[in-house]
């Protein structure tokens, strides 16, 4: 089985604060290439603490929300 593995830090307890993130357009255009490269049934995780814990993806439930930028 391939795994793609996303490297996921715990940054902030805000997400305004948060330094570094992709949009949605991005990481399709990144998840269009790996997948034409690597293949479509690549299983893809969320790898915390230097590989110490994991996470997967459920998107069904993920919904866009308002946050507030700071000024």
């Amino acid at each position: 089985m391939k795994a793609m593995f996303i490297d996921a830090e715990r940054l902030a307890y805000d997400p305004i604060d948060v330094p570094e993130t992709k949009t949605l357009g991005e990481l399709a255009e990144a998840f269009a290439l790996a997948a034409r490269y690597e293949g479509e049934d690549v299983r893809v995780y969320l790898r915390h603490d230097g590989g110490y814990t994991y996470g997967g993806l459920s998107l069904e439930y993920a919904k866009v929300e308002e946050i507030e930028e700071e000024e």
